[in-house]
């Protein structure tokens, strides 16, 4: 597993007023949106692509386009919601699967509910959505489903990550051709599961804390 922190100004500051307990839901949707949008320039780097002969107004010319199958990006609901458009507006022609995962609050352990998507991956890149890398349990179940499905080239995209939840995936996923996209690695979880400092829950940031 390769994980990838991207550092650069614009990260930095939209990510600190995302941590801020103070920006509301919509300012925080626009700026995860803005975010994911700069996280997804750094890990679609090694997108597939192909050479293709066209046209300009003036000559004949050489160029490259996305090759086929598409990459196949998969928000993990609810919260993975909130990182598509942000992450479809740099791979407009990728299709779409999701993947619905909830989290034990007491055991931490993910499980899956619904799911949509290729039953065979093959030769797909694969990007999956999921604002928090914490545990480390819900990336990972999602990650094994993918795989399942043949899946063999897949890049997780993270807002925040933390120590543990790298550590989790290192070992679980050992052997995996897996990148992790992340604006930061925060100190450490707390006994709740949470990242510290990290910025809350981040379905509740954006949605609300309806349930």
């Amino acid at each position: 597993m390769r994980i990838h922190v991207v550092d650069h100004p614009l990260v930095a500051h939209k990510l600190t007023t995302l941590r801020d307990k103070r920006t509301d839901s919509p300012t925080f949707r626009r700026l995860a949106d803005e975010l994911v949008t700069l996280l997804a320039y750094e890990a679609t780097r090694d997108v597939r692509i192909e050479q293709v002969d066209i046209e300009t107004p003036v000559t004949a010319t050489t160029g490259v386009r996305l090759s086929h199958p598409r990459p196949l990006v998969v928000p993990i609901l609810r919260a993975g919601l909130g990182m598509l458009d942000g992450m479809v507006r740099l791979l407009p022609t990728a299709e779409v699967g999701f993947l619905g995962m909830i989290r034990d609050e007491e055991t931490l352990q993910a499980s899956t509910y619904a799911t949509r998507m290729p039953d065979d991956l093959s030769g797909r890149q694969v990007y999956v959505l999921d604002p928090m890398l914490a545990t480390g349990g819900t990336l990972v179940a999602a990650i094994k489903e993918l795989i399942s499905r043949g899946a063999d080239d897949v890049t997780a995209l993270c807002l925040l990550a933390a120590p543990e939840g790298v550590e989790v995936m290192e070992r679980e996923l050992a052997g995996t051709p897996v990148t992790v996209v992340t604006a930061s690695v925060d100190e450490r979880l707390n006994e709740q599961g949470y990242i510290v400092p990290g910025l809350g829950d981040a379905g509740d940031r954006m949605y609300g804390a309806a349930g």
